[in-house]
């Protein structure tokens, strides 16, 4: 056993300091199974794009950047566009963060700064429940009671509140037929909720209890504890959960898959029937014979996979932006 002598700032005298070959060695191979992991995951992450990639060449070949702004859809006549798809997964996935983000804001508030204890706790347990329902759970909802509610009581009453209205008249137009984008959007929020509202509940209870006090004690009413204390110092935690919800909501597959409508058109009312690139590869995939078919669904795969990347890459931006 090596033995390293230390001074001792306290006394001047010299102390002994234990360094075995054991701990030489342990750290090393600490040391180098994080490193090969790390390795693994990035080179996981490469070998996932280039399959996608090579799987999908015979369709990059032939449509090339022309498959991405294409509309048409025709696997008899092996015309695939990807536009549709793309359009249906970002303005779903815009439609839940806009309805999403604020509610979950509202809870995240109410469980750490305004409900007693008891009861904030109670809350928060059920939001965790909520996140580990299977989206199977929600589609079906979604297709057997929420689509239905929404053509009966609903999406009439939005049609003539904004009928006649520029945009607006157009943007929530007929008919009310239940299952659509924007029901799809709803069932996202419902979805992404209870991930964005635990993530904001734990970067409020980060926030120290000092900060609060101080604010109250100079005569701030809560809305400006809120705004001047808890957004600013929360606001890079606060940015992670809306796009961890934002990644949620990209990707999902089933739950959209049952109340969108899975249509490949483009339709200037939200009510209408959509889909997105997820749902259409889960709904055409084990039909889907030749060789351009699959590969289409495999060049929608890419597409996914790019957006999700500038998605995180945005998101690491903006939060380095907020931290300098």
């Amino acid at each position: 056993m090596a033995q390293a002598k230390t001074a001792d700032p306290s006394d001047g005298v010299p102390v002994e300091k234990k360094t075995g070959v054991g701990g030489v060695f342990g750290d090393a191979l600490f040391s180098g199974t994080t490193w090969f992991l790390s390795i693994l995951l990035i080179a996981t992450l490469f070998a996932v794009f280039a399959s996608l990639v090579v799987e999908s060449w015979p369709a990059i070949d032939k449509f090339g950047f022309g498959f991405i702004a294409s509309q048409e859809w025709d696997p008899v006549s092996e015309i695939f566009g990807a536009w549709p798809a793309i359009v249906g997964t970002l303005v779903t996935s815009l439609i839940a963060l806009i309805i999403g983000v604020p509610i979950s804001f509202g809870i995240a508030i109410y469980i750490t700064d305004i409900a007693p204890k008891r009861v904030g706790t109670v809350l928060a347990r059920m939001i965790e429940l909520m996140a580990g329902i299977p989206s199977i759970i929600f589609g079906m909802w979604g297709l057997f009671v929420l689509a239905p509610f929404m053509a009966r009581h609903v999406q009439p009453g939005i049609i003539d509140f904004f009928s006649g209205i520029p945009v607006l008249g157009t943007l929530f137009g007929p008919p009310p037929i239940g299952i659509g984008v924007f029901t799809a959007g709803l069932v996202l929020a419902l979805m992404v909720i209870p991930l964005i509202t635990s993530v904001m509940r734990d970067v409020f209870t980060s926030i120290p209890t000092v900060a609060r006090e101080a604010a109250y004690g100079v005569g701030c009413t809560r809305w400006e504890v809120v705004r001047l204390v808890l957004i600013p110092y929360g606001r890079i935690g606060l940015l992670g959960g809306i796009i961890l919800g934002l990644g949620r909501a990209l990707g999902e597959t089933m739950a959209v898959t049952f109340v969108i409508g899975n249509a490949h058109n483009l339709s200037a009312s939200l009510f209408m029937p959509g889909t997105t690139i997820s749902a259409t590869i889960a709904n055409e995939f084990t039909e889907a014979t030749g060789t351009m078919y699959p590969a289409s669904l495999m060049y929608l795969g890419v597409i996914l996979f790019l957006i999700t990347i500038v998605v995180l890459i945005i998101s690491r931006l903006l939060t380095r932006s907020q931290t300098a």
